[in-house]
Parts: C-alpha cells; structure tokens; sequence
C-alpha cells in the first residue's frame, strides 16, 4: 500500500513531526544540535577539565624543582 492510498483510508498512524522541544525545536533525536551534544559528551567533558587540572598541578609542583 503507498503512502497516499494509506493516508486516504487512515492507515498511517504515525504523527507528523511538531518539534516543540525545550532546548531547541530543529533537533529531533539525532544528537546534532548544542544541547544534545553537550548532554551526550558531559563526562567526556569533565574527565577532560579533571585531567587539564591535574596536568596543571603537576606542572605547578614541578616548576620548583626545575628552578633548583
């Protein structure tokens, strides 16, 4: 059955798409927009900002030695 001889006897159930998203309206589940990528990379992000700090402290603390 094609889709119009289907939408003419109301066999298709599915709903058309209404956006109406709270974070943004384009994005529809595909992880492409902002908001989802920041929610889907949140730990990512933070083990980076863990490591980055560590890194600093480490050179921090050695900076001392090399002045020795």
């Amino acid at each position: 059955m094609s889709l119009d001889k289907a939408i003419a006897h109301k066999k298709e159930k599915r709903k058309p798409y209404a956006g109406g998203k709270a974070a943004d309206t384009s994005c529809r589940n595909h992880w492409s927009c902002v908001w989802c990528q920041k929610n889907r990379q949140y730990h990512n992000i933070k083990e980076q900002e863990s490591v980055e700090q560590q890194w600093q402290e480490y050179l921090y603390e050695n900076e001392d030695e090399d002045e020795s």
